[in-house]
């Protein structure tokens, strides 16, 4: 599992922001609300996420660089990929896998205020 994170963790943001932007989009969202809730997790603005996505940053830099990391990710629970958020040891591994769990709740229709925890 550890060798897997690892493969996780090494992969490129420029890769993976699209395909998150693509599983919304797939939905009827739109990029800026990808960019939002991202916002939301990291503290990352819309400009330094195209910074992002122009660099060689891989994963884990992206979230162990976020600016500011929101205290409410806390509140993220529910199941991604056959595991539970909350019980994710892995805190690299967790922080992922809670923006793919916002994604799968913008994808799935719900309401902007309820995905940001408001």
């Amino acid at each position: 599992m550890a060798q897997n994170n690892e493969r996780i963790f090494s992969m490129k943001f420029s890769k993976v922001y699209p395909l998150l932007v693509a599983k919304a989009e797939r939905k009827g969202r739109t990029r800026a609300e990808v960019d939002e809730v991202t916002g939301w997790l990291t503290g990352y603005t819309p400009e330094q996420l195209e910074a992002l996505l122009a660099s060689d940053s891989d994963y884990r830099s992206f979230f162990e660089n976020a600016p500011a990391p929101n205290p409410k990710a806390e509140l993220i629970t529910g199941v991604v990929c056959g595991v539970r958020v909350e019980t994710i040891e892995d805190p690299l591994m967790r922080d992922i896998r809670r923006l793919d769990k916002l994604i799968d709740e913008l994808a799935k229709g719900k309401p902007m205020e309820k995905i940001l925890r408001k």
